[in-house]
């Protein structure tokens, strides 16, 4: 078999790998996707960067861009900018991983580096996430790019999709700067030092002879974090701050942040790389390539984590740790190569049998709340909720953004996202006359809809407030049994349509 030949098969293999679980994950969405694509959308009608129609230009999209990319998409509504990002997600994964399968041919000359590849399709998190409608599966594709082409002979090439993933998500700047720092080690053939020759690759274009090796450092640095600098500047210049509004909304918990960070270890694959005796064994390429990885779930632990399921913000370190893994598998002997895969997997598919099912149904439950509720929102000309992804997709109207996502007021607001103390009188100054409450998952709406158990503190804090039973009255409760939704409306003149508590 000819060189190009294997190359094709292999790369075909990798994205395989990739596409089966991202297309039976493919259901999968969460309700801030669908804040970007309302922002995509005002963009598509020459709105402006704003989340309301009439509202301020806000920062309430963390890629910076992201929402532009969507626009052009987007004339139809948010559905229609979700589903242009779901399959640029899932097609940008997919052509990354068939680079990523490259990369780990290239790792030895040793049968045991295929074994990683098994990590890819067991991944329900790299599967749902880049079929969510977030930017997360382009982060995902640019951070295996950022790995994949330095083993192919590209260095800095990797340095800049590691930038470019960086400037995407701000809190994978240290793994962009380690990895692309590592990539200079990596061999400029192909091989990447593992045990045994190295298939035949096709010729990487090389480096300037004359190029010091501390200049190729420093444009590596550069490619890795100007994009960040520029994003945090712009930021800077047009809202005020250089950090995401999120951050604000959103105030980190370092204990919060270490459980998560240890959870997705365990559950998202990278156990396989626990193995001291063969990180001796390694050259600095896949060195950097742990260290790459450690770096970014620290990283992320200091961030605070994150509420979403299924471990997004690891998500796009996930392709560095089965490159790793490779290089791991090809240093160390059979036995142990296959009790840590086999760990990894084991956690993998834990996740996969346990998480997968239910979240293969959440964008049908979000569409089919979109369609229930539609009719109570009509009319309402200012709707004040937690969850606006959805809403955004259900109404036109303003929306009062209780998290504080895509509001500088509310996100300074004392509270984590989903226990801000929004004070009664705010409601009155935005002219709210409709509240969206979920609530707490196997509770009906009692009588009076005040005495209800609602899931976040923020909805029960509002349900307490003096007088909100007297202002407000229930319209509708939608039916999907862990997404009851109930639509409150103004009372005008005392009186207001009133649904049978249930």
């Amino acid at each position: 078999m000819t060189g190009r030949r294997r190359s094709l098969l292999v790369a075909l293999a990798g994205s395989l790998a990739a596409l089966l679980p991202a297309l039976a994950l493919s259901g999968f969405t969460v309700d801030d996707a669908l804040i970007t694509a309302r922002y995509a959308h005002h963009l598509a009608r020459g709105l402006g960067y704003r989340f309301n129609a009439a509202g301020p230009v806000t920062d309430g999209v963390t890629p910076l861009g992201w929402a532009f990319a969507l626009s052009p998409f987007a004339a139809g509504g948010p559905l229609a900018a979700l589903a242009a990002a779901k399959a640029i997600g899932v097609a940008a994964w997919t052509l990354a991983a068939g680079a990523l399968a490259l990369a780990v041919d290239r790792a030895s000359g040793r049968p045991a580096r295929f074994a990683a590849l098994a990590l890819v399709p067991a991944s329900a998190p790299l599967g749902a996430w880049a079929a969510a409608g977030m930017e997360t599966g382009v982060v995902a594709a640019l951070g295996a790019l950022a790995v994949a082409l330095p083993a192919l002979g590209w260095a800095l090439a990797g340095a800049a999709c590691a930038g470019a993933a960086a400037a995407l998500r701000p809190e994978l700047l240290p793994f962009a700067l380690v990895v692309s720092l590592a990539a200079l080690a990596a061999p400029r053939s192909g091989g990447a030092g593992g045990a045994g020759a190295a298939p035949p690759a096709p010729p990487a274009p090389p480096a300037p002879a004359e190029r010091p090796a501390w200049a190729r450092a420093l444009a590596a640095l550069a490619l890795a974090g100007l994009p960040f600098v520029a994003v945090a500047a712009a930021r800077l210049a047009i809202f005020g701050r250089a950090a995401p509004l999120a951050a604000l909304a959103k105030a980190p918990d370092a204990a919060l942040g270490a459980r998560y960070a240890l959870a997705c270890f365990l559950l998202t694959g990278p156990v396989a790389l626990v193995a001291p005796v063969a990180w001796r064994a390694l050259p600095a390429w896949p060195r950097g390539l742990l260290a790459a990885v450690a770096v970014h779930f620290l990283a992320v632990a200091a961030a605070g984590g994150d509420w979403m399921p299924l471990s997004r913000l690891v998500v796009p370190a996930l392709p560095a740790a089965v490159l790793a893994a490779a290089h791991v598998a090809s240093a160390a002997g059979a036995r142990a190569t296959a009790l840590r895969i086999a760990l990894a997997l084991a956690g993998q598919l834990f996740v996969m049998i346990r998480v997968g099912p239910t979240a293969a149904r959440v964008g049908g439950d979000r569409l089919r709340v979109i369609e229930e509720l539609r009719g109570a929102l009509a009319g309402a000309e200012v709707v004040a909720a937690l969850d606006i992804g959805w809403l955004g997709a259900a109404t036109g109207a303003t929306l009062v953004d209780l998290a504080g996502v895509t509001d500088p007021a509310i996100a300074a607001l004392p509270g984590g996202h989903t226990t801000k103390r929004i004070p009664g009188a705010l409601l009155d100054a935005r002219g709210v006359d409709a509240l969206v409450l979920l609530l707490a998952e196997g509770q009906a709406l009692a009588s009076p809809w005040t005495a209800s158990r609602f899931a976040r503190g923020v909805e029960q804090h509002l349900a307490r407030l003096p007088g909100a039973g007297e202002a407000f009255a229930p319209a509708a409760v939608s039916g999907v049994p862990h997404l009851r939704y109930v639509v409150l409306r103004r009372r005008a003149g005392g009186e207001a349509a009133a649904v049978a508590p249930r």
